[in-house]
C-alpha cells in the first residue's frame, strides 16, 4: 500500500530538484513525487509486523517497551526496579527477603550511572525535567533541549560552568527553535538561575552549536496571554490584526515581544469595549505598565487608531 510522504529536508532529487518524495513499503522503494525517479531501494519498514482492528487486539500483540527518548541519560533502556515499603506484596515478604531486594535495588541504581559522564547527564535531565514541567513544555521541546544538552556536553562546554544554567539555556533555545512562547524571565524563575547568567550561556550555546535562532514574533504571546487573562476570541482576533498592522510597518523591530504583545491586546480591549487594565495585563504579560504605556501610545500614533476616552 502506497503512503504519500512531503520530506522537508535539504535533500532534494537528483533529477527535477523536488523535496516530496512518496514510499511504497511494497516495494520497499522511495520515489520522487513528482517524477517518479526512485530514491532508493529496499527500505527497511519500521511498523509492526501485525495488524490490529481495535484497541484491545493492540495492546495485547503489542510487545515493545517505551520508546526511545533522550530525556533519560541511558535513553531508556535499562530495567528500573522497582518496591515500595507500604506495598501489600512486601508486607509479605520476609526481613531477609526484603534485605535482598532491597540490596539489588541499590546496586542496580549504581550499574544505571556508572561514571562521571552519565552523572551529569542523570542531574541535568533531572532538572530538565523539572523545569520543563514547570513551564508546561511539550515532549517534542523537552527532546530538544535534551539533544541541545547533550551537544553541550559532547562539546565540553559544561566545565567551569553551572550545570543548571546550562539547562536553563538549553530549554530557552529549544522553546525559541520550536516556536513556543516563553520568556528569558520565565525561564529565569522557574530555575531559580539569574537571568544574566542564563543570557551569558544562552549566547556561548549560539556562538558554539547554533547558527541562527529567529526572534520569536509577538503574535505568538497572543493566545496565551488571552487565554490567561479569560479574553474573548475576538479581541484575540483584533489583537493579532492590530500587530499585524504594526508588523508590516516596522514597529515591532527593536522591542521586546511581550510588551508590545500585551499593548495589542490593550488596545482591543479598549477596541471591544472589554473590561481590562493596564495592571492586570502587566501581570499576565510580565512586563511594566509603564512598558505598555509606552508601546500603547506608539501603536496609537504610528497605526492612527481612534479611541474613545
Amino acid at each position: 500500500m502506497k503512503s504519500s510522504l512531503a520530506d522537508e529536508t535539504e535533500f532534494r532529487c537528483p533529477e527535477c530538484g523536488s523535496t516530496e518524495f512518496f514510499r511504497d513499503y511494497d516495494r520497499a522503494e522511495m520515489a520522487c513525487a513528482r517524477c517518479g525517479l526512485v530514491i532508493s531501494e529496499r527500505l527497511i519498514d519500521l511498523g509492526p509486523e501485525w495488524r490490529a482492528f481495535d484497541s484491545e487486539q493492540q495492546g495485547k500483540r503489542a510487545r515493545a517497551g517505551a520508546p526511545l527518548t533522550l530525556t533519560i541519560h541511558d535513553k531508556g533502556l535499562s530495567t528500573v526496579i522497582d518496591w515500595h515499603r507500604n506495598g501489600r506484596s512486601s508486607r509479605d515478604l520476609s526481613p531477609a527477603k526484603r534485605m535482598q531486594i532491597y540490596k539489588l535495588k541499590k546496586w542496580q541504581q549504581r550499574s544505571r550511572v556508572s561514571n562521571a559522564f552519565e552523572r551529569n547527564l542523570t542531574h541535568a535531565l533531572s532538572e530538565l525535567d523539572r523545569i520543563a514541567s514547570q513551564l508546561g513544555l511539550p515532549r517534542n521541546v523537552r527532546e530538544s533541549a535534551a539533544v541541545l544538552y547533550r551537544k553541550m556536553v559532547e562539546a565540553k562546554m559544561i566545565r567551569g560552568r553551572s550545570i543548571e544554567s546550562m539547562v536553563a539555556a538549553a530549554i530557552y533555545a529549544a522553546c525559541r527553535q520550536n516556536r513556543i512562547p516563553r520568556t528569558l524571565d520565565e525561564v529565569a524563575q522557574t530555575s531559580n538561575i539569574k537571568k544574566r547568567e542564563i543570557g551569558k550561556s544562552y549566547r556561548l550555546l549560539l556562538r558554539t552549536l547554533i547558527a541562527k535562532i529567529t526572534p520569536m514574533a509577538s503574535i505568538n504571546f497572543i493566545p496565551r496571554l488571552v487565554n490567561k487573562l479569560n479574553l474573548s476570541q475576538d479581541v484575540q482576533r483584533l489583537a493579532i490584526a492590530i500587530l499585524e498592522k504594526a508588523r508590516g510597518l516596522g514597529l515591532t523591530s527593536g522591542r521586546g515581544p511581550m510588551g508590545i504583545a500585551a499593548a495589542s491586546i490593550y488596545i482591543a480591549c479598549v477596541l471591544q469595549h472589554v473590561k481590562c487594565t493596564q495592571r492586570d495585563i502587566a501581570a499576565s504579560a510580565n512586563v511594566t505598565e509603564v512598558t505598555i504605556r509606552n508601546r500603547y501610545q506608539e501603536l496609537l500614533r504610528k497605526l492612527e487608531f481612534v479611541v474613545a476616552v
